[in-house]
């Protein structure tokens, strides 16, 4: 399995050397559940950005720009997908109407290939079971709560989810698996 992690500074009481600090323990202390890759999302001047190789998390460097409040991270165990193939690695850009965002996925999902073949969502080269996530939020044409849900619960498999926009909200989508949310 993989696993997910993040960091909110919506107050702004965290220098960039402090947030990259602390990312770099939670990826590290991460990748015990996922050395094939790792990655994270976060807003850069008003534009989402997905920095993401084919790295376990002591062997990635990120560099934060300043004025970054909210970051979502991802270490990966590949299940499906060459972890080499950079596209198949999370976090995932989508986009839904006009706004984008970004999805990372810790278990697995055991309907993506009837969704598929069903032509509820489209073929992809993305070849991991987490990009259906991506393409559910995007059939909705809008990310809100409710399709955050409809997601969710067309999904089968264990899962949690997290989905950045690029206004720096983020969504949580929990099913059997765990999370844990410390303030």
């Amino acid at each position: 399995m993989c696993a997910v992690f993040g960091l909110i500074d919506y107050e702004h009481r965290l220098s960039t050397k402090a947030k990259e600090k602390i990312l770099k323990v939670l990826s590290r202390e991460c990748e015990v559940r996922g050395t094939d890759a790792t990655g994270y999302a976060f807003n850069k001047s008003d534009k989402l950005t997905v920095f993401k190789r084919p790295l376990p998390a002591h062997k990635l460097k990120l560099k934060l720009p300043d004025n970054v409040n909210v970051i979502m991270g991802h270490t990966r165990m590949a299940t499906q997908g060459n972890q080499l193939i950079n596209h198949n690695n999370h976090p995932f850009l989508g986009k839904a109407g006009l706004q984008q965002f970004a999805l990372a996925h810790n278990g697995v999902i055991s309907n993506d290939y009837l969704l598929h073949r069903n032509k509820e969502i489209p073929d992809t080269t993305i070849e991991t079971d987490s990009y259906a996530a991506v393409q559910l939020i995007e059939k909705e044409k809008h990310l809100s709560f409710e399709s955050v849900k409809i997601m969710a619960e067309t999904l089968k498999g264990s899962f949690v989810f997290t989905i950045l926009d690029e206004e720096d909200s983020i969504y949580f989508a929990r099913g059997s698996n765990p999370l844990t949310i410390y303030n």
